[in-house]
């Protein structure tokens, strides 16, 4: 351990803070300008920004391995062992075997290809249980299965606070379920499910749990093991990485569902779950976003040697400076005259969401909101996310969505005060030009 080391870790263990210099430092694409105003990244739910570390891994993939797989030369060799690395990252990432990772192109389409293998082992008659919080990829994947008889079942949300009615949850499980696919945490208005006991209730009559976990995994730590999931997904462009997907299945469902594909050229589970050659560059770029991670944790506590630990106390410490973040954007939002806040709004209740929040603020639609924000250097989106059972659910789609505030962990306190004032300001000035 290290002067340095000593350092950072009691200066962080004093503080209870991230050590922000550090962590801004390496994310290049933070410096950037737009019309004289620095930018601030707020749109972190459609995909957060990439340290240096992961461009450099692809970079340096591309210099130096740049090959397809199993050849019997230097650059094959070394695509064989960066992909087994990847796997091994992921596995710590998730809490599981390497040989229970699945890459691909995005969630969507793993999740598509894996509703086509499940669904060929259902009955007309059989059921599926949806919610009306997820994102349309955990949705009409399983709603396509209709086509074969499948049933398909939408649990309700509470519409005071954007939560999972898990009453009503309870109602739809039922002994014809065979299948429950549930968000860990919501992409538009940020509620974090009880995937837990989602898990549990799938389990008590039989049913298998798949996990949409894209939009949790900035945001906390995951343990497919302890959830006794049997399916979750990821995508590695939403927690610092570049733009792919990555699935976990149980070895048991690799091993007993037959893979909606061509023919394999490698029936070796996981890989004969992986559609044609993979984005290795990409890939390269995943243990990359892991490391960072790790290094983050190592910096926050050195005596952690695995990187599982590291992991651990990195999400520790993000989810300590993310509440802070989050309780001064929703105290500043709810001072906003005419604002309609979708989503748990009570601090007490802040451990059931992730920093993301929805607004809408009357006479002004969400696509003007972003667009003079984003004139100042403010970067938020508007529209429905594709969770567009939920923009329906409410009436807004005709409207334009929500407006989406997304904070990660590179984020500031000063960029939310910026942010609270400026959004302040474009209200007022559109007030007093009336």
């Amino acid at each position: 351990m290290t002067t340095d080391d000593l350092t950072v870790a009691t200066r962080n263990e004093r503080t209870g803070l991230l050590d922000l210099a550090w962590v801004r430092a390496q994310f290049p694409s933070l410096s950037q300008t737009v019309n004289g105003h620095p930018v601030v990244f707020l749109d972190g739910p459609g995909g957060t920004q990439v340290p240096q570390t992961v461009i450099d891994a692809i970079s340096d993939y591309l210099r130096r391995s740049n090959a397809n797989t199993d050849g019997a030369f230097a650059t094959s060799q070394r695509t064989d062992a960066m992909l087994a690395g990847a796997r091994s990252a992921m596995a710590d990432f998730l809490g599981c075997g390497a040989d229970e990772i699945v890459f691909g192109a995005n969630m969507t389409s793993l999740t598509f290809a894996m509703s086509r293998s499940i669904g060929r082992e259902l009955n007309a008659g059989d059921e599926i249980v949806v919610t009306r919080l997820d994102h349309d990829a955990n949705y009409s994947p399983w709603l396509a299965l209709e086509e074969r008889g499948v049933t398909i079942r939408v649990a309700e949300i509470h519409d005071r606070d954007c939560t999972l009615d898990m009453h009503d949850l309870a109602r739809k499980i039922t002994s014809r379920t065979k299948l429950v696919a549930v968000g860990y945490a919501s992409n538009a208005v940020g509620t974090i499910n009880d995937v837990r006991e989602v898990v549990r209730m799938a389990h008590r009559v039989g049913a298998m749990a798949y996990i949409d976990a894209v939009h949790y995994a900035p945001h906390g730590p995951m343990d497919v093991r302890a959830l006794d999931c049997d399916f979750l997904v990821c995508s590695s462009y939403k927690f610092f990485g570049p733009h792919m997907g990555v699935l976990f299945a149980k070895h048991e469902h690799l091993a007993r569902l037959q893979p909606y594909r061509i023919a394999a050229n490698n029936h070796a589970i996981p890989l004969s779950w992986e559609w044609g050659t993979l984005n290795h560059e990409c890939i390269a770029g995943i243990t990359a976003c892991v490391d960072y991670l790790a290094e983050l944790g190592r910096r926050i506590d050195p005596a952690n040697t695995s990187r599982r630990a590291r992991l651990l106390t990195a999400w520790k410490m993000i989810q300590r400076h993310e509440r802070i973040l989050v309780e001064s954007l929703i105290a500043g939002l709810l001072q906003v005259p005419g604002l309609t806040l979708y989503g748990i709004s009570d601090p007490d209740r802040f451990d059931a969401r992730c920093p993301t929040v929805a607004i809408r603020i009357a006479g002004h639609t969400p696509l003007q909101l972003a667009t003079e924000l984003g004139r100042q250097g403010f970067f938020t989106w508007d529209g429905n996310y594709y969770a567009l059972n939920l923009t329906e659910h409410f009436d807004v789609e005709k409207d334009g969505g929500f407006l989406r505030i997304g904070l990660a962990h590179y984020n500031t306190a000063e960029e939310v005060d910026r942010f609270l004032r400026a959004l302040k300001e474009i209200i007022q000035r559109v007030l007093t030009s009336y």
